[in-house]
């Protein structure tokens, strides 16, 4: 059809000017050599008919003067045609023009029923009509495509929005409940609901919106048999019902107050894993939406698959965290308290000995060495319980930090000095526990041996990608290696070589006699590293 008409443009176009062509030598030739003849002949025929045939000066008079009479009236006929055929059709189409470009595409220009320029106003007036219909059509499309982009803007601006709830929002189930709230004002639905799959063949309700709290207890668990739900999330596709009456079948009352025109079902997809499904239920068809609707509900499925998958890798790698940092606490147990305790039950039992033969002297001394190992126990207990009841900030590691430097300040009276360089990043639960613990035991090692009045906590990165850590001190050091130095020490100092570990890191530990101590951790920023995840 366009092209039609691009066609018929063209012959129009090519018509009028063959026939502005073909006037060209009349307007501009023909017309001035008639009045030039006509002049001419008059004044011939005057002064021959005055010298030869009338001698008589009064006839001579009558017909110079008819001559002129009649050379006046043919040039004013001649003059007339001029106007009427040319000057006046001229001046409609200046006329014609001005409207034009005034933005009158219903103008016309009025047709003469003779003359040279009937024809080409014709087919001026049938291309007017064309022009109109064009812009029409132009305008329509123009239409079309800015209603597309805005829809397509929208779009994006929704996608972007989910993308930045996944990066901020730690709560799954605060993400779905935002995400129904913004789909519903998109998609102009009356009600919406999310349903995650389960291993046992159910589908259950995690969040809704616009039912009431009876149909939500009734619709809490649903088997993936009954209904068009079940059957999206075991096959995939988007499906789409007419009404809710089937689903009205199943519940002590209708599901919606008021009626619903359609119902979508849209699969939570996370790669070729399909996790769910969320509903809408329209008040018109979607089919009113625009004819991309379809593939952005699919796109929003699938973001929303991927915000539950790491959700539940989120929640794992925290389960993980909290059995690695259990293990960590009792092999802590076991190397401080347990030892002490089975120390004492020896001691106690060469108490026994000792008083079964009567010698005071030695039951004092063993009474004195149980009293020294309760003393230490009671001192390693409260060490252990002042650590790990300083739990871990939900806000993150730095927040933590920066709490666990306060109290260490108000405790000891010692100045600490945080510089952190790690803004911006970000850690899995594995490495913020593992770091925080070591922070804290550091801090703890200089509040019983350093005599300290400055500590340095640096937080760092290096060129190739790592993460580093330094807490020094000013204080008066160790007096010997760190591996023979007291039991306690030792232990404390292992367990942070084991949680350096944990992070596929390397821990040194700097210390001179009288010139303070250096604990420098460093440690790559993927908590997996290639080579360990092959192996695994």
């Amino acid at each position: 059809m366009n092209s039609s008409r691009d066609n018929s443009l063209s012959t129009l176009k090519r018509g009028s000017t063959r026939e502005t062509v073909r006037l060209l030598p009349r307007v501009g030739i023909f017309v001035p050599f008639a009045i030039m003849l006509a002049i001419i002949l008059s004044l011939s025929l005057m002064g021959l008919l005055g010298a030869e045939l009338m001698p008589d000066s009064f006839l001579r008079k009558i017909l110079s003067a008819g001559l002129g009479l009649f050379a006046i009236g043919l040039t004013a006929l001649i003059l007339s045609r001029l106007h009427n055929e040319f000057l006046s059709p001229l001046v409609t189409l200046r006329e014609w023009s001005q409207r034009i470009r005034a933005g009158d595409l219903n103008t016309h220009i009025p047709l003469p029923r003779r003359g040279e320029f009937s024809g080409l106003i014709r087919d001026i007036n049938s291309l007017t009509d064309e022009l109109n219909v064009l812009t029409g059509d132009m305008d329509a499309r123009v239409k079309g495509q800015t209603e597309h982009i805005a829809s397509k803007t929208r779009s994006l601006e929704l996608l972007y929005d989910i993308a930045a709830d996944l990066s901020t929002t730690r709560n799954l189930d605060e993400l779905l409940e935002q995400f129904l709230d913004t789909l519903m004002v998109l998609v102009d639905a009356q009600a919406a609901t999310v349903r995650m799959l389960s291993e046992d063949g159910n589908t259950y309700l995690v969040a809704s919106r616009g039912m009431a709290d009876t149909v939500n207890d009734q619709e809490k668990v649903v088997p993936v048999n009954r209904c068009l739900c079940g059957k999206i999330a075991l096959n995939g596709g988007i499906g789409i019902q007419k009404g809710v009456g089937d689903c009205n079948i199943h519940l002590s009352q209708p599901i919606l107050q008021n009626p619903c025109s359609e119902l979508i079902v849209v699969p939570l997809q996370y790669r070729d894993k399909i996790l769910g499904v969320y509903n809408l239920f329209l008040d018109r068809p979607s089919s009113e939406l625009g004819k991309d609707v379809r593939d952005l509900l699919n796109t929003i499925g699938r973001h929303l698959g991927l915000a539950v998958e790491k959700a539940r890798l989120d929640d794992n790698e925290r389960r993980l965290a909290i059995m690695e940092e259990r293990n960590m606490i009792g092999s802590e147990l076991h190397d401080s308290l347990a030892q002490s305790l089975v120390s004492m039950r020896l001691q106690i039992k060469m108490l026994g000995e000792t008083l079964h033969k009567k010698d005071i002297r030695s039951a004092q001394n063993e009474v004195r060495r149980i009293r020294a190992a309760i003393e230490e126990a009671h001192v390693s207990l409260r060490e252990l319980l002042s650590n790990f009841r300083s739990r871990m900030d939900e806000r993150g590691l730095i927040p933590s930090i920066e709490d666990l430097i306060e109290r260490f300040k108000e405790e000891t009276g010692i100045a600490v000095f945080l510089q952190n360089k790690w803004i911006g990043s970000s850690f899995a639960p594995v490495q913020e526990i593992q770091v925080f613990r070591i922070i804290q035991e550091s801090l703890a090692n200089i509040r019983k041996h350093s005599n300290a009045c400055n500590v340095r906590i640096l937080l760092d990165r290096t060129e190739n990608n790592r993460y580093s850590l330094l807490v020094e001190d000013d204080g008066h050091g160790m007096s010997d290696e760190p591996g023979e130095g007291f039991r306690g020490e030792n232990i404390g100092l292992s367990i942070m070589r084991e949680r350096a570990g944990r992070l596929y890191g390397n821990l040194t530990i700097e210390s001179d006699s009288g010139e303070g101590t250096r604990v420098l951790l460093e440690f790559p920023e993927d908590p997996n590293p290639p080579r360990l995840r092959a192996q695994g």
